[in-house]
């Protein structure tokens, strides 16, 4: 799917690398981070489900809670299917997004149920941002700083594997309608 142009303080990267990161298997991979309750974690997170992996953070202006909130709509409008489905939303700000951090900002009753936060420290970031080919990047400093950051979604089968990208900007029925052909195989 194309990827359409990203909102405001969050710009989407990299169509050319994350095209070539697919033909070669496509994203993911090992990693080891720490969910919303303080837990470690790592890629069998995505076993069972189907998931779809998103990259951002908590002081975003408008793309992620946009975002989050048209994937808790989708997640409505996938009735049963939403059961075999799950959101896993990994920061690219740990220093800001602590566990704490991510459980109170996850809790918006907008957001799909059962959201999964995954934090860890910069190295753990880098290393799973390198496995989704995920671009990120401190824009300013002090405590207003935005984070530059990718904003595709990536589809993980219930094996942890690589289904396909999801284009940003889309509508609840868009978005449930990518995963639910998917879930069918189609």
């Amino acid at each position: 799917m194309a990827l359409p142009a990203a909102l405001g303080g969050c710009v989407q990267h990299g169509g050319a690398s994350t095209q070539a990161a697919a033909n070669a298997g496509g994203p993911g991979g090992p990693f080891t981070l720490v969910n919303q309750d303080g837990r470690p974690v790592d890629q069998q997170v995505l076993n069972g489900k189907w998931s779809v992996v998103f990259f951002g953070y908590t002081y975003c202006p408008d793309f992620c809670p946009t975002t989050l909130t048209t994937l808790g709509k989708a997640m409505d409008e996938l009735g049963p299917k939403a059961n075999d489905t799950q959101v896993v939303f990994i920061t690219v700000d740990p220093a800001r997004d602590t566990p704490a951090a991510l459980k109170t900002y996850l809790s918006s009753r907008v957001f799909p149920k059962h959201i999964m936060g995954l934090t860890g420290t910069q190295a753990q970031i880098a290393q799973v941002a390198k496995a989704y080919v995920v671009y990120y990047q401190k824009e300013g400093s002090g405590p207003g700083y935005t984070m530059d950051h990718s904003t595709a979604l990536y589809l993980m089968d219930p094996q942890g594997h690589y289904r396909g990208v999801i284009a940003d900007g889309l509508t609840p029925d868009q978005y449930a309608k990518a995963i639910s052909t998917a879930m069918s195989g189609a």
